[in-house]
C-alpha cells in the first residue's frame, strides 16, 4: 500500500470520526433542549443551591443512559440488518407522530372545556 494510499485512508477516517462525533452531538444536544430534564435540572439547581454538584449528578446521568442507548444500540446492529432496522426505526416514529397528534388533539379539547 503507497503513502498517498494511507494518508487517503486516515482522512477519511478522521473525517467519519469527526462527522459522526459533530452529528451525535448535534442531536443530542437538540433533543435535551427545553427537555423535562433540563427543567428538573434547572429547578434542582436553584432549589440545592449547589449548581455544580447538580451538574455533576445530571453530567453522569446523562453519560450512562447514553451508555445504556449506545450498548443496546450495537448489540441491535450487530443482530438485526440495517434495512430492516432502518424500517422499523421509521415505523416505530411513525406510530409514535400519531400518538402525540392524538394525545395533543385530546389535550386540547379538554383544555378548552375548562375555559
Amino acid at each position: 500500500m503507497s503513502n498517498n494510499n494511507i494518508t487517503k485512508n486516515n482522512e477519511s477516517i478522521k473525517k467519519g470520526f469527526y462527522s459522526t462525533l459533530f452529528t451525535t452531538f448535534i442531536a443530542v444536544f437538540l433533543a435535551e433542549l427545553g427537555d423535562k430534564t433540563q427543567v428538573a435540572t434547572l429547578l434542582l439547581s436553584a432549589e440545592t443551591g449547589k449548581p455544580k454538584i447538580v451538574f455533576i449528578g445530571a453530567a453522569l446521568a446523562l453519560i450512562l443512559s447514553s451508555l445504556i442507548g449506545v450498548v443496546i444500540g450495537r448489540i441491535i446492529a450487530l443482530r438485526i440488518q440495517p434495512l430492516i432496522f432502518n424500517r422499523l426505526a421509521a415505523i416505530l416514529m411513525i406510530i409514535i407522530s400519531f400518538l402525540m397528534i392524538y394525545d395533543v388533539i385530546n389535550s386540547t379539547n379538554e383544555i378548552a372545556y375548562f375555559n
